[in-house]
């Protein structure tokens, strides 16, 4: 019984024992027992929370993110559940907030907000970067898009949060794959730069290629590379071949690592856009 269970349910169904319960399980929460040496999970942690709340409660935030199907929500992240308030528990964040019926779906057993709402209280609970990072991951497994969860905004206008939430909803893209897509992202729109297209497919007829993101009219485009596109040979041997298909369509494919400093990014940025004679216009996209 590897799920969190709730004690006295397990003992009056004659699933465990007391002697079971004592010796091979511990208290996550009053009344709810997970295996000993179990490896906690962001599932384990969000059924436990739920069990906590004598499933009375819908899940909400990250983890219904991840319950959707979002990728990037660690572990570790706290449980964020809509209920009505109880004491507070380390690792559960309770919002005690108005929540329609036609915001609640269904992950197997747990209520869950819609990716809509979710969208919406990601949008307004969280730091905007953070915020923009999972509703990306969010679009990206879900399709939902700003307008669904601007719907929200507006039947909630008084919520806490929703001016905060609408900034956030406006730079949500799920095109990016990745967290530090979405921070390349939003660099170059806080300087002052139009947002980007991203997934730019390039292709020649026999070949496609994608960039992460770019300027159609330019062709200037970037791409994020993590550590494994130099430490993987297959990938680097691969990027070779890539950047050379890319090149010969006629963008420019700018290449980010971790290491590179914003200003050395927006110089490499504003330095191709020199070579095209492009001019950005103004940004219209909100950034605060």
């Amino acid at each position: 019984m590897d799920q969190p269970l709730i004690g006295r349910e397990a003992l009056s169904s004659g699933a465990l024992t007391r002697g079971r319960l004592r010796w091979n399980y511990r208290a996550q929460h009053p009344r709810v027992y997970v295996a000993k040496g179990a490896e906690p999970t962001l599932w384990s942690n969000t059924v436990a929370a739920w069990l906590w709340t004598e499933r009375r409660s819908v899940i909400a935030g990250r983890a219904a993110a991840a319950l959707h199907g979002a990728r990037w929500v660690d572990a570790s992240t706290p449980i964020e559940v809509i209920a009505a308030h109880g004491r507070p528990r380390p690792g559960v964040i309770v919002r005690e907030e108005r929540l329609g019926a036609d915001e609640v779906a269904r992950v197997g057993e747990l209520p869950v907000t819609t990716p809509a709402r979710t969208a919406f209280d990601l949008a307004r609970h969280l730091p905007r970067d953070r915020a923009v990072q999972h509703l990306d991951a969010l679009a990206a497994a879900t399709g939902v898009t700003a307008a669904d969860a601007l719907v929200l905004a507006e039947r909630y206008r008084g919520a806490r949060g929703t001016r905060r939430a609408r900034v956030a909803l406006h730079l949500m893209d799920g095109g990016a794959q990745s967290p530090r897509e979405t921070s390349l992202r939003l660099l170059l729109i806080d300087a002052g730069l139009p947002a980007p297209r991203t997934q730019i497919r390039v292709a020649d007829g026999h070949r496609e290629a994608f960039i992460d993101m770019g300027y159609d009219e330019p062709m200037v485009g970037l791409d994020y590379e993590g550590a494994h596109h130099a430490t993987i040979r297959g990938q680097y041997v691969y990027d070779i071949g890539r950047a050379e298909f890319i090149e010969r369509q006629g963008w420019i494919d700018l290449r980010v690592v971790a290491e590179h400093s914003r200003q050395f990014i927006l110089h490499r940025v504003h330095e191709a856009f020199g070579r095209r004679g492009w001019t950005p216009p103004p940004s219209s996209t909100p950034r605060s």
